[in-house]
């Protein structure tokens, strides 16, 4: 679990009130799991390595025994990447899966072992029926740093990140399909946070993973300040005269009871979100989006059993989501810093010779002081 300060650890003022994890598994039912794959040093032979890459797995409604729909939005802000089972989400407003993130080579092999494991988890509904499985698998693009083309991302390494997926406190930085990625030219990789919504005296609870790949040092901003041009040292992607070719995926989860078209519109306030940390959105970057909801649980009935004729679902008056708007935004602006903070250095293996830095927290603390955007250590926490 973290082993370096977070965000409001270090004083950084995000609004907003966070659930007991500040994470994406604060929403009731979530799941989180990881596969690391950290192997070799020195010059790239495909196919040996060097490799740092991984799985995410995410979970919605954890391990229930039989699917249920889990209803959803999806937003692309720039399409150079890739989500997969989105035109049923779209068509449909739903999927039954869980959420896999990882790198750009390996979504085929993330997409066959998660339908593998959704088979064995809903066996009745697979095989003594006619239900078919379509995963949402995500990615970002990890060949600065890992031997992408090796494809060493293995069923094994799928099903593990989602047998072991569990509630409570959640990895960042370098765990995870984030293992390899950049964040504005530093180390970036998984991120999360989440925020507590009040509606009518009834508290919900907002979350958000992102798995952060993206963004030009000169443009990075952490709550207004621009810290990239007092930070430009060991700009890597300049150094090594290199567009951006990073993307962002980023899932908010929540137990609001909404529609599918409340919930993409949800996604796409995540658009707002990394756009406060600076980022005008790169023609090469993959900034996918997707916003599910795990109220309005039914049960859903195979090919070959009775089908009700109607549900009856509850939802958010259109009215109160812009305290959910803000919630997102905020959340998504924090994971992105969060995912930054915990990570590692790393060296580039495509061209070599270069890294990706950890951002130094003292000289950010140093530079958020000077702009008068930094809790002391006796406020933080009050």
């Amino acid at each position: 679990m973290p082993t370096k300060p977070r965000g409001r650890d270090l004083g950084l003022p995000f609004e907003g009130q966070t659930g007991k994890f500040n994470a994406i598994t604060d929403v009731a039912g979530v799941q989180v799991g990881y596969t690391t794959l950290i192997e070799g040093e020195g010059p790239l032979h495909v196919g040996r390595g060097p490799i740092r890459t991984g799985v995410t797995a995410i979970l919605p409604r954890g391990k229930a025994p039989k699917p249920s729909p889990i209803w959803a939005g999806q937003f692309s802000f720039n399409g150079n990447g890739e989500m997969t089972g989105i035109h049923w989400i779209h068509e449909a407003g739903y999927f039954i899966s869980p959420i896999i993130i990882t790198n750009t080579h390996s979504v085929g092999m993330a997409h066959h072992a998660a339908v593998g494991w959704m088979v064995r988890q809903y066996r009745d509904f697979f095989q003594a029926d006619h239900g078919w499985a379509m995963p949402v698998i995500a990615e970002t693009y990890d060949g600065f740093t890992n031997d992408i083309c090796g494809r060493h991302v293995k069923e094994d390494h799928v099903l593990h990140a989602l047998d072991t997926a569990a509630s409570g406190p959640v990895g960042e930085g370098n765990v995870g399909g984030g293992t390899g990625m950049m964040t504005y030219e530093f180390k970036g990789g998984t991120g999360t946070a989440s925020r507590l919504v009040a509606i009518d005296s009834q508290k919900y609870t907002v979350g958000v993973l992102v798995q952060s790949n993206f963004g030009r040092r000169e443009d990075f901003s952490v709550l207004g300040v621009p810290v990239g041009r007092f930070m430009p040292e060991h700009a890597t992607l300049k150094e090594m005269r290199t567009p951006e070719t990073g993307s962002i995926i980023v899932l908010i989860g929540t137990d609001l009871p909404l529609r599918p078209s409340q919930l993409r519109r949800i996604a796409k306030r995540a658009a707002i979100g990394i756009g406060r940390t600076g980022t005008p959105g790169g023609h090469y970057s993959g900034d996918l989006f997707l916003a599910f909801s795990t109220a309005n649980r039914i049960e859903l009935p195979g090919m070959l059993q009775f089908q009700p004729p109607t549900y009856g679902h509850t939802y958010l008056n259109d009215h109160h989501l812009d305290g959910v708007y803000q919630a997102t935004v905020q959340a998504v602006e924090e994971a992105v810093i969060n995912a930054m903070l915990a990570a590692e250095s790393v060296t580039t293996i495509k061209p070599p010779g270069y890294s990706f830095q950890a951002i130094d927290h003292e000289r950010l603390r140093e530079i958020m002081r000077r702009h008068r955007r930094l809790l002391e250590s006796n406020e933080v926490g009050a």
